[in-house]
């Protein structure tokens, strides 16, 4: 699909339903795309379909590769709080026919996601506490 007809299609989808930001659906665009080489999925024919699992870890690493520690608060700031709302945004561009999907696909899959804290807060926490630094007394000169 080109740009023109995705943008007028996700602005479609949001006159309806204004949960999330536009930037919500290019983002979800790219990470597809992310996801299909990060898995080696052919572009075209059987073979081609991406998983919910392989899709939510592809947005997991996609959106870690792209704003690293502000990940979190990037998706939040579009709506997205949990790999639910990746599985709500994935089915509007199901329904909008941007998407296909086999008869096994399910919203209901992406329920099954990852913790928004464990996966983009904590990588980026230090490994380990970091060693408190020893204080010197502060020198005192001689008294003139």
């Amino acid at each position: 699909m080109n740009e023109d007809k995705f943008t007028t299609t996700v602005a479609g989808i949001r006159e309806r339903d204004a949960r999330y930001h536009r930037d919500a659906f290019f983002f979800l665009r790219e990470a597809l795309t992310f996801t299909s080489k990060m898995f080696e999925k052919p572009e075209k024919g059987p073979g081609r379909h991406v998983s919910s699992k392989e899709l939510q870890d592809g947005l997991r690493q996609f959106a870690i590769n792209e704003y690293g520690p502000l990940a979190k608060k990037v998706l939040n700031s579009w709506g997205i709080h949990s790999t639910e709302d990746f599985g709500e945004i994935v089915f509007l561009l199901v329904d909008s026919g941007v998407l296909g999907k086999t008869s096994d696909d399910s919203k209901t899959h992406f329920t099954e996601g990852y913790d928004f804290e464990e996966a983009f807060v904590k990588p980026f926490l230090p490994k380990t506490p970091p060693t408190p630094r020893k204080r010197t007394p502060p020198r005192r000169g001689k008294s003139e």
